[in-house]
C-alpha cells in the first residue's frame, strides 16, 4: 500500500504596486510603511532595493514597530526599549524576547510579491 502525506500551503500572495518603480516611491529607503494586506498588517521596509516584511508589533510589549527605525546592520530597532531584531531572519540580536515573524518578499517587475 502507497502512503503519502499532501501538504497544503495556507499562505497568500499579495503585490504592493503595480510595477518596480512604483513600489520603490511607495517605501522610501529604510523608512517603515504599514501596509494592510487582507486581514493582515504588515510592516515594509527596504535597504536599497532588498525589501523586507515584518509583524507589525514587537513581540517583547507590542509597540507598534513602525515607529522604530531601521539601522545600520539591517535590523529593525523598536522605538520603546531598543530591542533590535534582524530583517532577514527575525531573530532578536538585542533584548531578550521571542523573534519577529517575518514574511518572504520578491520584488519583481510587476510590483512587490508578499507571502502572508
Amino acid at each position: 500500500m502507497l502512503e503519502f502525506t499532501i501538504f497544503y500551503s495556507l499562505m497568500k500572495t499579495f503585490v504592493l504596486g503595480d510595477n518596480k518603480e512604483q513600489v520603490l516611491e511607495l517605501i522610501p529607503n529604510k523608512k517603515i510603511k504599514t501596509v494592510q494586506l487582507g486581514a493582515t498588517k504588515v510592516c515594509v521596509t527596504r535597504d536599497g532595493e532588498e525589501f523586507f516584511v515584518f509583524e507589525t508589533l514587537c513581540p517583547h510589549r507590542k509597540a507598534s514597530l513602525n515607529q522604530g527605525f531601521i539601522n545600520g546592520m539591517q535590523e529593525v530597532v523598536c522605538h520603546l526599549h531598543e530591542y533590535r531584531f534582524d530583517l532577514r531572519t527575525g531573530q532578536v540580536t538585542s533584548g531578550s524576547c521571542p523573534d519577529l515573524k517575518i514574511f518572504q518578499s520578491e520584488l519583481t517587475e510587476n510590483g512587490l510579491k508578499i507571502q502572508i
